[in-house]
């Protein structure tokens, strides 16, 4: 009678080398994770915009200003930073998932920025914003709402 248990170890041996790898990938992207905007021309636009954008509400009309005063810069940034939509010319759907959990982690870090930040006005705002489908934005609101305190 055939025993299963060698087959299956080796497929849990796999998937954690897969996992592994995957993880590795991440963190490769992340460590360089927006150096643009520690060099010119990035560097002087978010030196003066990064205080205004933190006291004010994301997606508010003036926030929608100070990015368009930024737009230069940002779309620099935009070409250097693959984690973001814009980068991408079909925006979400040029992505790979190392990009959207990059993306997401992106995010997350900007509400904590805001003196009114919240993750989930950040992802309502960002999946029209962005054209994120409905399946994707529960995935990001599943996680933000799961037990690993996201």
């Amino acid at each position: 009678m055939y025993d299963s248990t060698e087959d299956t170890k080796a497929h849990i041996r796999r998937v954690q080398q897969l996992a592994a790898k995957f993880a590795e990938m991440l963190n490769l992207q992340t460590a360089v994770h927006d150096f643009s905007k520690l060099y010119p021309p990035e560097k002087e636009v978010f030196d003066e915009f990064t205080p205004k954008l933190k006291d004010s509400t994301y997606g508010s009309e003036e926030y929608k200003g100070f990015l368009v005063s930024m737009k230069p810069a940002l779309d620099r940034h935009y070409t250097q930073n693959r984690h973001h939509p814009e980068h991408f010319k079909n925006g979400v759907n040029g992505m790979d998932l190392i990009d959207l959990i990059e993306m997401y982690c992106d995010w997350k870090a900007a509400t904590e920025r805001h003196a009114n930040g919240s993750m989930e006005k950040s992802i309502q705002h960002n999946a029209v914003r962005f054209d994120v489908g409905p399946q994707l934005t529960s995935i990001f609101e599943n996680t933000r709402k799961s037990s690993t305190g996201w």
